[in-house]
């Protein structure tokens, strides 16, 4: 029986494997429609990524891998086994498998065929900053998601099923609790953030060299310790990482010569995702615990390091001495205190990538507002564009100059990713409860972060979180590294004690 059991689990890692090459080639794929393919390549680049979607889904739905799977899952349950990597594994492949089975093939054909057209439609629209050549697009594709909602199945909201595909778990009657913890408990801190003196964040702004920006990213990347051997850094339109294996991992940044900022943190956040695809198991390839354990653990690693240490005061004692002799005259008179001061300026602004740690949660607050709406179909994306300018004025007292800095924003919707947002904010939260973890086990991890040695958090994450894959959930490794369930209210003591120093509240 024994071997008979040996031969079954490496008939299926041989067949996720198969489905993971073809998932990871069309990752590539679509890292290069994102980085330099030319534009007359978008019709057949959309062909391309729809078969290699399409034989994936095949593999991952096809009656052998569901009788391999039942058997191992019996196997398993017959000896008692729910712990082992094997017996986790097959759990959730199994899980995976119902899921991929109720979607037919010709809806993920058509689902990935859009998604190419929609993509290169945001493109367009966001060329000439018109969301009326976009919109049509994103009408399909709202339909599409409704759909697969509806495929899928769910108990109480069609959004429910979506959001399952980003964390595993998570639903609406789930997610509420926490946006409206930020609309009474971070708008307080926020008044009276807005009441003080605003501080001055024009360190930030001038002109900055781009060789100069792109190599002072390339060594923080280098010093928080992502593997340049493993990985790379590029340009694109919206910054994102993708990986193909823990030895391949991208991700993009944008510049701009006028704005530090811009190039400065979605480099160091993209860096944070990057660590964590550097650090998962390799040799579970293709298998769930080779994988993240959901998007809010995902946006925990970027937003620790982007905003807990990157935005730290311990952080800036090391690496604004290198700065101000890369740009002498522009930091040259600007004293450390003022540039980290600087560095984390509350207010409201319109671009979510660049937002503020606390007003940043109103940004994905909209866009969760505005997916529920859609994906039940109280809203549509004829709309949508009002919709979202009349939110923007609600909650942050501005309102888009234009489409590109208002609904045209984001690359999400056009690929359909629908239910993702929300991930955002519980990551944010999820990274503080983490970074307070690791404070109290690491000593004197300030100390070391001011004399850049990284290695020490780096090694903390690779123990506590990335060699887990998805064998937790997020709440499940939440409880797991601090005693506690996720929550806003470390992140509202966080936010409360930093900028009451920035801000000098009373």
């Amino acid at each position: 029986m024994e071997v008979y059991i040996a031969q079954l689990y490496s008939e299926y890692q041989e067949i996720l494997g198969k489905a993971a090459d073809l998932n990871y080639a069309a990752a590539v794929l679509g890292w290069d429609q994102e980085v330099g393919m030319p534009a007359k390549g978008a019709e057949a680049r959309g062909r391309q990524l729809s078969t290699l979607a399409t034989e994936a889904h095949k593999l991952l739905t096809c009656n052998r891998l569901g009788t391999v799977l039942e058997d191992l899952s019996q196997h398993f349950e017959s000896i008692g086994d729910k712990d082992s990597d094997e017996a986790c594994n097959v759990r959730l492949s199994r899980l995976d498998f119902e899921k991929n089975k109720k979607l037919p093939a010709e809806f993920v054909e058509e689902l990935s065929q859009l998604t190419s057209l929609s993509f290169n439609a945001w493109v367009a629209a966001r060329e000439k900053n018109d969301y009326a050549v976009f919109a049509p697009f994103l009408d399909r594709m709202i339909a599409l998601k409704r759909r697969q909602a509806d495929l899928y199945g769910y108990d109480s909201h069609p959004y429910d099923a979506l959001l399952n595909d980003y964390e595993r778990g998570s639903t609406i009657a789930s997610l509420d609790p926490f946006f409206t913890d930020i609309k009474t408990q971070l708008s307080a801190l926020l008044n009276r953030i807005n009441a003080t003196n605003q501080v001055n964040d024009a360190p930030l702004h001038g002109t900055f060299a781009k060789e100069k920006q792109w190599d002072f990213s390339m060594l923080v990347l280098e010093k928080m310790g992502f593997d340049f051997a493993a990985g790379r850094q590029d340009y694109s339109e919206h910054p994102f990482t993708t990986s193909f294996s823990p030895g391949d991992v991208r991700i993009t940044t944008r510049l701009d010569v006028k704005n530090m900022a811009a190039l400065l943190w979605s480099s160091i956040h993209e860096g944070g995702h990057a660590l964590y695809e550097q650090g998962l198991p390799e040799k579970f390839y293709g298998l769930p615990l080779s994988e993240a354990a959901g998007l809010a653990v995902h946006e925990s690693q970027s937003r620790l390091w982007e905003n807990c240490i990157g935005r730290g005061l311990s952080f800036w004692r090391h690496f604004y001495p290198i700065l101000q002799q890369a740009y002498p005259d522009q930091f040259a008179e600007t004293p450390l205190d003022a540039f980290y001061r600087a560095c984390n300026r509350v207010s409201p602004s319109l671009i979510r990538t660049e937002a503020d740690e606390l007003s940043y949660h109103f940004h994905v607050m909209i866009r969760y507002e505005l997916e529920k709406e859609l994906i039940a179909g109280t809203l549509n994306a004829a709309d949508l564009k009002q919709a979202w300018n009349d939110q923007y004025e609600h909650y942050l007292g501005i309102s888009p100059v234009d489409d590109k800095t208002g609904i045209l924003q984001d690359v999400h919707w056009s690929h359909g990713m629908f239910g993702y947002f929300p991930t955002y904010s519980m990551g944010s939260f999820l990274a503080v409860q983490l970074f307070e973890e690791a404070r109290k086990q690491l000593k004197t991890l300030d100390g070391m972060v001011e004399a850049g040695n990284f290695s020490d958090m780096l090694n903390w994450l690779r123990v506590n979180v990335h060699q887990y894959g998805r064998r937790y959930t997020s709440a499940e490794l939440c409880k797991r590294i601090t005693g506690k369930e996720p929550n806003v209210a470390a992140f509202v003591k966080y936010a409360t004690e930093k900028f009451s120093y920035i801000y000098n509240l009373k």
